[in-house]
């Protein structure tokens, strides 16, 4: 039987201090993985960065074989996830943040559940016992404790950490999920999938991970958590409409 292939996309945008040395250090991880080294892409998704990103990543596609790098003009982490996950041909997809947040040791165990068809869908998870949160302000975490709340209000939701910038599926379930209404360009789209997938009794896991916080996150707690409300509402509605649809 042939291996699974997998592709990791990476969205960037304005990235041009740390590309370069994350973008190897996966590589060196997938190099150092029997089971990831020969099946395993890289796709850097540049949403429209103005700086040195597009030079390096350029350079990282010529010279590291697993490494591939696409470009657009418009930012939204959703519009680049669609943009690879829709056009990718890999048996199973997901993505990682550049910062690499969520420790790399979780890589092959939760692809081992896709690989054996013991999930559709797997999510990391800081929130659970047993993870490990390493350096989280109380803001932030009280911020992704009240998210994740109403998540589970809203849509009834099993899972616990719909944010973790940790996730990976199967392909072949991408265009079913945009269909049935996974469609935000923004970050909210990685959670999306999740909310969406459980309406469509997809299995997902969730999965404890060991997360260290980035001192020098980009991420706009106030602002984020707003796109997040605003697209909860949308969200809400086209599930309404998708119920509707099936009773019809």
């Amino acid at each position: 039987m042939n291996e699974m292939k997998i592709e990791i996309t990476i969205p960037v945008l304005d990235e041009e201090e740390t590309l370069k040395t994350q973008i190897e250090k996966i590589d060196a991880f997938l190099n150092a993985s029997n089971n990831l080294r020969d099946n395993t892409k890289l796709i850097i998704v540049d949403n429209g960065s103005t700086d040195r990103t597009q030079e390096i990543a350029i350079a990282l596609a010529a010279n590291l074989k697993r490494v591939e790098y696409l470009r657009l003009e418009e930012r939204g982490v959703g519009r680049a996830l669609k943009a690879s996950w829709q056009n990718s041909s890999a048996d199973i997809v997901g993505y990682m943040d550049l910062d690499l947040a969520t420790d790399l040791k979780h890589l092959e165990p939760v692809l081992e559940l896709l690989k054996k068809d013991k999930s559709d869908i797997v999510t990391g998870s800081r929130l659970l016992k047993t993870s490990k949160a390493i350096g989280r302000g109380p803001i932030r975490t009280i911020t992704s404790k009240s998210l994740n709340k109403i998540l589970d209000i809203r849509f009834g939701v099993s899972f616990s950490d719909g944010m973790c910038g940790f996730k990976f599926l199967k392909q072949s379930l991408v265009e079913s999920l945009i269909s049935a209404g996974a469609v935000s360009d923004g970050w909210f789209f990685a959670t999306e999938i999740l909310i969406v997938g459980e309406a469509l009794n997809y299995r997902a896991a969730d999965v404890p991970v060991e997360w260290t916080d980035d001192p020098n996150s980009k991420v706009k707690i106030v602002k984020l958590s707003l796109e997040y409300l605003k697209a909860m509402k949308k969200l809400k509605h086209n599930l309404n409409r998708l119920k509707e649809k099936n009773v019809d």
